[in-house]
């Protein structure tokens, strides 16, 4: 302690020094603790992503080899680019190869197949056309070609696009008429300056059906994922699903072993959900599925159609089990006692029974669907539950006055949750009215009733 006196005695620029020293050393600490807290957390960030990524190629590894079949078709219609004898045959236009690579390009075989088929045909009928426009515009002088040419691309490219609101064409043909009308828009516009318009539409329309063959041929013969066969297993994983949720009902609920704990957080509660939400990937790879040729179990003419009736089905299944859950959610947190002890007990078992038929005869029918085999036209497991749902019936029925009381219990359950729900919307919307900046009417009405001048 001595020496440190004497020292700032002494010397008071050494104290100085020393202590600016230690402000510089804190500065720098400081700095290293946040320049460290950075690198942990873009550390942090790029473990979490890698482990995002592998992840999803572990899910679906056929993704992966998609992410390597584009890079594959991209690398092989760079070759026209790249070697001098094939670029000097197409030009400029080989670029327009990997342009259709990149557009054209899908996941599933029936993608590619709607999309460059759409985009080949379309530019081809769209060049034929826009060359004759150029033949016809040519003959009325050079001060009529433009007024003509300006003529037939506004009434074409009106006419294709209402024909995008026409639902069959939107299904199937949308992306086509689209390159409809690119395609004849720039032939047609670029006819009044380009001297070799023959020549130019036919080295694009070359280009485009290189780019389209590399990218079938590589979608086809690599590692193919056929949209039929995704729409087939999604259609009975949905069935599967509808089961776990009867059978789940049938334990938790109506079983023997079934326990008074909370179903709330019940796995077999939710898996009902997925397919409610189905709807536009079966839409999507049912219309892909028309695109793709005779592949496995799958003919050339086979009913992809059915597949959406079945989803139809499945969802109106899976609307009523949503009405259910909510409903046997509510009754297991009332704890009502019960009236009529022998009555409920009749309930039960035979809802118990119509969910057990049930159940099995809809994994059953995923079954017969998965492995294509004809199910079994007199399907006993569905007798058994018609009988107990009919047996159910009459047992209520004489019971008139318990049965009206319970018709009016039910409904009065469920709009109680329905009164829930839109108490949430009615919040929601407030939330995006504040958020949006949404006009206030009394605010509004004032200021107009300040604004009429007195009378």
């Amino acid at each position: 302690m001595e020496v440190d006196h004497r020292i700032r005695v002494s010397d008071g620029d050494g104290e100085t020094t020393a202590g600016q020293g230690g402000v510089v050393g804190v500065f720098f600490a400081r700095c290293w603790l946040r320049l460290r807290s950075v690198l942990v957390g873009l550390w942090c960030w790029v473990a979490g992503f890698a482990r995002k990524v592998g992840r999803i190629a572990r899910e679906d590894p056929r993704r992966v080899a998609h992410s390597l079949k584009v890079g594959l078709a991209l690398t092989l219609v760079s070759v026209f680019y790249y070697v001098t004898p094939l670029f000097k045959g197409f030009g400029v236009s080989t670029l327009w190869a990997v342009l259709t690579v990149v557009v054209v390009m899908e996941y599933t075989v029936g993608g590619t197949l709607s999309k460059g088929l759409n985009r080949a045909f379309a530019t081809l009928v769209a060049g034929f056309i826009a060359v004759g426009a150029h033949q016809v515009a040519n003959r009325c002088g050079a001060q009529g070609e433009p007024i003509l040419l300006a003529i037939f691309v506004f009434l074409l490219a009106s006419a294709a696009t209402f024909s995008r609101f026409i639902p069959e064409i939107k299904a199937r043909y949308d992306y086509g008429v689209t390159i409809f009308i690119l395609t004849f828009s720039l032939v047609a516009v670029s006819s009044y300056r380009v001297e070799e318009l023959i020549q130019l539409a036919h080295q694009r329309f070359s280009t485009i059906v290189i780019g389209v063959l590399t990218c079938l041929c590589t979608t086809i013969f690599v590692f193919p994922v056929w949209a039929g066969e995704d729409l087939h297993k999604l259609t009975a994983g949905n069935l599967d699903k509808l089961a776990q949720f009867l059978q789940g009902l049938e334990s938790e609920c109506f079983g023997e072993k079934a326990a008074g704990e909370n179903l709330e957080g019940k796995a077999f509660l939710q898996v009902y959900k997925s397919v409610l939400n189905s709807k536009a990937s079966e839409d999507s790879l049912c219309n892909f599925a028309k695109w793709e040729p005779g592949h496995g179990k799958f003919g050339f003419r086979h009913p992809w159609s059915q597949y959406q009736k079945l989803g139809a089905l499945c969802r109106q299944c899976a609307s009523s089990m949503e009405a259910l859950a909510s409903y046997v959610i509510t009754l297991q947190k009332s704890q009502y006692p019960e009236a009529n002890p022998e009555l409920t007990l009749k309930v039960r078992t035979a809802c118990g029974e119509m969910s057990s038929h049930s159940a099995k005869a809809l994994k059953e029918l995923s079954t017969a669907i998965r492995t294509m085999i004809i199910p079994s036209p007199a399907n006993i497991t569905m007798s058994a539950a018609i009988k107990a749902a009919k047996d159910l019936r009459n047992e209520l029925s004489e019971e008139a006055a318990l049965l009206q009381v319970m018709h009016v219990a039910v409904t009065a359950t469920l709009l109680s949750d329905l009164v829930t729900t839109i108490v949430k919307i009615a919040e929601t919307a407030d939330n995006l009215a504040r958020l949006g900046h949404f006009k206030n009417p009394e605010k509004t009405q004032k200021d107009v009733a300040i604004n009429i001048p007195s009378r």
